[in-house]
């Protein structure tokens, strides 16, 4: 067993090997605060020949026994991977994958396993550190390590790393990859954060990650694992020639089409014909043939931007696409926006909802309900093709949740706009940075159903073609571009700033010069974007006839048992009589909601009428429920009753409280005393007109008839 400590951000961070997972390739656990990690990564024996990417897959996993907790649900077990825990595993994934050798094709797991949560400790950057540690010191071919870290920064200051209960007060945070040299991943979100402070937060980020790497290597110089050779590329200069021939200056040709769709059909129909023409001369090498053709594709393409300035649509290196926007284009939808840039388009819905309608999160560490989530759909047709359709897929989840908290800086609070928000955007064509058209749809979408939002946001993905010596930064990506570039930068935010940002490099690795001139060139276009979308939608509309109304207001905690009632009865009563919705919070705020707004603001009358703290001399309508010798209850309020002393009844003296009322009756009451135990004592005379000449009739003898009749004198005890 090898361990080697070190530490980081005032914490202890403990890196293990030999001890738990023995027979893997590599395996670590890792340990930070209390909370421990298990990384395993193996790979398969032989490379897989019939793929032409490479085959890996990363797994993490967080058990509830971590935090001393069972799972919900029928048969209490963890089951599918939730939705943090796919972001998690893409957060490893995509920092790793660019360092593994572009020969190596043998299909490879990493496996992160949370065996301890104490729930301070976020273990979701530690993924990253402890996969990149179970890679070095397993024979796996890989060019790291790498580490990752988040960033938050409250007030003007950055944290390392902040604690949960840290993150509620940053302005934004951020989670970062990099290696010695770089950075190779970003993700987070900021409240309108400068372009510059997210440079300088990166460096800082950058600092941390040089510590944590020094640990890895000081593990993986103990262990001294070697590695596997490299798989060497065999070329066949035969078959690259004959290809060559054929191809002569018809690829230049094509990465110059514009439309998508038809660049496509001529590169199908280049592939197919020089197959049939070297079909006899290499018979079993369609394969090689096919991938020396997306070779010539790509440098193509590249020394076209890099030489020109051009791109294969006719763009330079800084043009935003056409842009055209139909805001509010469903009638029926509570709001709605169809946002299409070039050949991406989004059809963006938003409902609005009530309380019930919250997303229920058991997680981990903490149990809690989201008023507010996006869904992003991207079905085969939006690229013209046949796809299988099943589950939400990987990349679904991580378009969804970037564009989710893009939105989320400028929504209304919960106070100003007591609704549950649901997005959906469905892709119906997809030409690069799908994502970002539902940012600006979502946008345009949420003002389209009446939320007040800050200020539209829009998003812009950047691309980068570099050859190590020539570098170019490519706005507004094309598919294309995403697929032969070198880098997928994603940066969101309004006029003010930025709100989500994220970036994945398929190089080891890019300079902060370079980082800082792309967030340079996003904001332009950006800004561009933003100008589109402020002219087809300047300003919120009203709200939908469709939408529920909704109407919260406060009570005090202390009457929420009053509101719910015995059983229920309270609640369960005004909802029947009004037909709207209503739930009540445990800090006693209380949400109404109905498609009538009239019976809503009746629902919240009758709240208001339960929880409200009566004063003397208020004046009520209500009903007798029971009588007694010496007066009747009456409830002015559900579950709320008061007593009209028989002498309260009228101004002439009552014999009989059955003479002037019966249960059911409704009756016109004042109150007219609380007595120090909150009893209420109400009067029906007070609000009846004095008869002329009236006097008070005689008092009642204590000691005889009424309520003390056949009592005893009081006497006093010596």
């Amino acid at each position: 067993m090898i361990n080697v400590e070190k530490e980081i951000g005032g914490r202890l961070l403990t890196l293990e090997t030999g001890k738990i997972a023995r027979q893997s390739a590599g395996s670590v656990v890792l340990t930070y605060g209390e909370t421990v990690l298990l990384v395993a990564v193996n790979a398969a024996k032989e490379a897989r020949e019939d793929v032409d990417f490479f085959p890996l897959q990363v797994e993490y996993r967080e058990k509830h026994y971590a935090s001393g907790k069972i799972p919900g649900g029928f048969f209490k077990r963890e089951a599918r991977p939730t939705e943090g825990e796919v972001l998690t595993s893409r957060l490893t994934d995509r920092p790793i994958r660019p360092l593994f050798p572009k020969s190596f094709r043998n299909e490879t797991q990493v496996i992160i396993t949370v065996l301890q949560s104490d729930g301070e400790n976020i273990s979701d950057t530690w993924a990253g550190v402890g996969a990149s540690a179970a890679l070095l010191v397993s024979n796996i071919p890989w060019n790291g390590p790498i580490a990752t870290v988040r960033v938050g920064m409250i007030g003007t200051d950055f944290v390392f790393n902040p604690s949960r209960e840290q993150l509620d007060d940053c302005v934004f945070e951020m989670v970062v990859s990099g290696n010695k040299e770089n950075i190779v991943m970003v993700e987070g979100e900021a409240n309108e954060v400068k372009e510059e402070v997210i440079v300088d937060a990166l460096k800082f980020a950058h600092d941390h990650i040089l510590n944590i790497i020094q640990v890895q290597e000081e593990l993986a110089y103990a262990v001294g694992v070697k590695k596997l050779e490299e798989p060497i590329s065999s070329k066949n200069s035969d078959l690259e020639k004959s290809v060559f021939d054929i191809l002569g200056d018809q690829v230049d040709k094509i990465v110059r089409i514009v439309d998508k769709v038809e660049r496509n059909d001529q590169k199908t129909a280049l592939i197919a014909n020089i197959l049939e023409k070297l079909e006899e001369q290499f018979p079993e090498e369609e394969k090689d043939i096919k991938n020396f053709i997306d070779v010539t594709f790509k440098e193509s393409m590249r020394e076209m931007i890099l030489s020109e300035g051009l791109r294969s649509d006719g763009r330079k290196t800084t043009d935003i696409r056409d842009i055209t926007i139909d805001p509010s284009i469903l009638k029926r939808v509570h709001g709605s926006a169809l946002f299409t840039r070039g050949e991406t388009q989004a059809l963006v819905i938003t409902t609005l909802g009530s309380k019930s309608d919250e997303m229920i999160i058991d997680s981990m560490d903490e149990d809690y309900k989201k008023n507010y989530y996006l869904h992003y759909n991207f079905p085969p047709y939006c690229v013209g093709e046949v796809g299988r359709i099943g589950f939400t897929s990987r990349r679904e989840i991580g378009h969804g949740n970037l564009a989710q908290r893009a939105l989320k800086p400028v929504l209304p609070g919960y106070d100003d706009f007591p609704y549950t928000i649901r997005i959906v955007s469905e892709i119906m064509e997809s030409n690069g940075s799908s994502s970002m058209a539902s940012v600006c749809g979502g946008s345009l979408s949420l003002m389209s159903a009446g939320a007040p939002l800050k200020g539209h946001v829009a998003g812009i993905a950047m691309g980068l073609i570099t050859d190590g010596s020539r570098n170019a930064i490519l706005s507004d990506i094309l598919g294309l571009e995403d697929h032969l570039g070198d880098m997928d930068f994603k940066v969101a935010g309004t006029r003010e700033g930025v709100t989500a940002i994220q970036l994945d490099l398929k190089i080891e690795g890019i300079s902060f010069d370079l980082l800082t001139e792309a967030l340079s060139q996003a904001n332009k276009g950006r800004m561009h974007i933003l100008d589109k979308m402020y002219e087809a939608l300047p300003e919120p509309g009203e709200l939908s006839k469709f939408a529920p109304r909704i109407i919260s207001l406060q009570i005090n905690p202390e009457k929420i048992g009053a509101l719910i009632g015995p059983g229920g009865k309270n609640i369960k009563q005004i909802i029947e009589d009004t037909e709207c919705e209503v739930n009540v919070d445990d800090d006693g705020l209380v949400t109404v909601a109905g498609q009538d707004a009239l019976k809503c603001e009746e629902a919240v009358k009758l709240v208001e009428a339960i929880t409200f703290e009566p004063e003397v001399g208020m004046e009520f309508e209500g009903k007798v429920t029971r009588l007694m010798t010496f007066g009747a209850f009456v409830e002015f309020a559900p579950g709320r009753e008061g007593l009209v002393h028989i002498s309260e009844l009228e101004w002439h003296r009552v014999d009989k409280v059955e003479d002037v009322c019966s249960p059911g009756d409704t009756m016109k009451i004042k109150l007219m005393k609380i007595d120090d135990q909150g009893r209420l004592d109400f009067s029906r005379k007070a609000l009846l007109e004095k008869p002329e000449g009236w006097t008070p009739p005689p008092k009642r003898d204590r000691n005889q008839g009424g309520r003390d009749k056949g009592r005893k004198p009081f006497r006093k005890r010596r």
